[in-house]
């Protein structure tokens, strides 16, 4: 009978530093921030971090785990009772989650296609959710019939890589725009 062993302490001390470290460098340098650095400032050697973590897609995954749960669970409940702003909401929520980070944009659209990305199934969860929510508003009209999840998940990129690169406002601007485009007229 195998029995499943908790990490010692100090394994767990450094993969909590990890996180820590790895999100003030990623919200300080974007999601290119040196690993070595990462490792450095948490006081632990390189191969630490890379033992924790295998690759930079896998500690970004980790540092994401709690606010991508949080964000389907917001998803899911727009998609179960949508009023009419619920992609509206979706959009800015999801635009907000992938400007986390500069660089976390391109990560995530990267990860929607690359099904070895640690990121892959959270990018198809919030992809899956867009769609739900795009149906929806196509069945009530208040989109147009072309309309597609695609749609959505393509603006999210744009709007949080413009919010990453000039500023929140412009990102809303966008997302405004887009969705008047998207409306049924």
């Amino acid at each position: 009978m195998a029995t499943t062993r908790r990490p010692r302490a100090d394994a767990r001390r450094n993969y909590e530093r990890l996180l820590a470290e790895a999100d003030a460098a990623f919200r300080t340098h974007g999601v290119d921030a040196s690993l070595e650095g990462i490792a450095r400032a948490a006081g632990v050697a390189i191969g630490t971090l890379y033992g924790h973590f295998p690759s930079r897609r896998a500690l970004v995954g980790a540092l994401l785990r709690e606010r991508n749960e949080a964000l389907f669970e917001r998803g899911d409940a727009l998609a179960a009772s949508p009023g009419p702003d619920a992609l509206r909401t979706w959009v800015r929520a999801v635009t907000e989650h992938a400007a986390t980070y500069s660089g976390l944009a391109a990560l995530l659209a990267d990860g929607l296609d690359d099904e070895a990305s640690e990121l892959h199934t959270s990018c198809l969860r919030l992809a899956e959710i867009g769609d739900r929510l795009v149906a929806r508003a196509r069945e009530s009209g208040t989109v147009r019939p072309d309309a597609t999840g695609a749609d959505v998940t393509a603006l999210t990129v744009a709007a949080a890589s413009l919010h990453e690169h000039l500023s929140a406002a412009d990102a809303g601007r966008l997302i405004d725009l887009a969705l008047q485009g998207l409306a049924r007229g």
